[in-house]
């Protein structure tokens, strides 16, 4: 045999070799005629969880087998918008920003695969945020609960701060009537920074806007360039300008430098969400707590944001679909999400979970619920949200490095935004 025709038959056994790959890999049963689901996440902390609870619905579903697909934070979006328009998206997949995708039918409506006594035992704000025209579109998995301040204990003993001093804290645009940069400033003496302000929209910007009465949008437009806003921009800007928190060119670059600089010793005081517990629980080494995040001229007012789980209106399998909806939605299927206190299970009756688990390892979980019960601010939605979340950002930076004043950075910002939603 020739080398040129060894080559040719080389080339040819490859081929059939990559073919029968892409034929196995592509395929939607398995040999034993399984039909296969696939569910797409963006958070690696979760696989255990969902495998967990995947593998029990898969004892009770032999004919069926879930697959979980990671696609990191980063590209999450720009690629499941891609694979959505493609129709190549998975037949499940995590959403928060859902408004596009139902508006152009691309979602199974939960209310018509589920009936409509499956939202009775889900979390109202998460059946809220995922109602749209009159229907729900995606089955909620978790909840971030409000916002609360990280404390390190260490560092108010050596400042002579008493923890009970941030419960009566207030922050106010009136000098007179702020008693929280007073306290910030007692904790510089012994803190690189004693708080974390910054172009943070979940832990920063919302609780500063709603605890100043002010809101993100109003009637399906951006509505922060308002007195409101101003006082509470102005007031989380100033305390970068005073030194008290980070500078932007910091954290404008890194949305985790705060966090870092908690876990390691150098910030007194942390406002986050429930999405940083665990790391803190784990790679602090100092004495540790929470606390209700500031009031402010409104009281304190947070938000409350729910991740869900849409269906691919395009899949190939919507029977199989409709009954792994059908456990993730249940207390059976839901409850694994708070076993291990990663986060704060939807079906509220099993919420109950994530504050046994926190309580037997001794933290107090009750400020991210206690942020709750008075009002709350709306995080935000509606379609082109993500791009003028985009628009955005850029503008506020720079108000953060003090190169765009408050009030014409707001304007700017919230045109962008409209205009970038508009857009889409």
């Amino acid at each position: 045999m020739k080398d040129s025709t060894r080559a040719v038959l080389g080339i040819a056994a490859v081929a059939v070799v990559l073919v029968a790959a892409v034929l196995w890999l592509g395929r939607d049963t398995e040999g034993g005629g399984r039909t296969v689901v696939r569910l797409r996440i963006w958070d690696q902390s979760f696989v255990s969880a969902y495998r967990a609870s995947l593998d029990e619905f898969e004892r009770a579903n032999p004919d069926l087998e879930v697959r979980i697909t990671l696609v990191p934070w980063a590209s999450y979006q720009q690629k499941l918008r891609l694979d959505v328009a493609g129709g190549i998206a998975d037949d499940l997949f995590w959403t928060n920003l859902y408004e596009d995708y139902a508006d152009s039918g691309h979602l199974m409506d939960i209310g018509a695969a589920l009936g409509p006594q499956a939202a009775q035992g889900w979390d109202p704000q998460a059946v809220r945020q995922y109602t749209r025209g009159g229907k729900l579109w995606a089955v909620p998995q978790f909840v971030d609960g409000g916002t609360a301040m990280y404390v390190n204990l260490d560092l108010l003993a050596r400042a002579g701060v008493d923890p009970a001093e941030l419960a009566a804290a207030r922050w106010s645009p009136d000098p007179g009537s702020d008693t929280f940069r007073p306290l910030l400033r007692r904790l510089a003496a012994g803190s690189a920074w004693p708080y974390n302000a910054a172009n943070d929209f979940q832990s920063i910007t919302l609780p500063y806007l709603g605890s100043a009465g002010g809101q993100l949008q109003a009637d399906g437009r951006f509505a922060f360039d308002s007195p409101q806003g101003r006082d509470a921009f102005g007031y989380t800007v100033g305390l970068v300008a005073d030194g008290l928190s980070p500078s932007a060119a910091d954290t404008n670059t890194s949305g985790d430098f705060t966090k870092n600089a908690f876990l390691q010793g150098r910030m007194a005081l942390f406002q986050s969400g429930t999405f940083n517990l665990a790391t803190v629980a784990q790679q602090t080494r100092f004495h540790w707590g929470l606390a209700m995040i500031p009031a402010g001229p409104a009281g304190r007012v947070s938000a409350d944001n729910a991740i869900g789980v849409a269906g691919n209106a395009a899949t190939a399998h919507p029977a199989a679909v409709r009954r792994v909806l059908a456990w993730l939605g249940s207390a059976a299927g839901n409850r694994y999400l708070g076993l291990a206190g990663a986060t704060i299970p939807a079906v509220v009756s099993e919420q109950q979970e994530y504050r046994d688990y926190w309580a037997g390892h001794g933290v107090d979980v009750s400020p991210f619920f206690d942020v709750l019960r008075g009002n709350e601010i709306g995080a935000g939605g509606g379609p082109g949200f993500p791009a003028a979340l985009q628009a955005m950002t850029p503008i506020l930076d720079e108000m953060y490095l003090r190169r765009i004043p408050v009030a014409e950075a707001l304007t700017r910002a919230q045109r962008a935004g409209d205009t970038a939603a508009a857009q889409q």
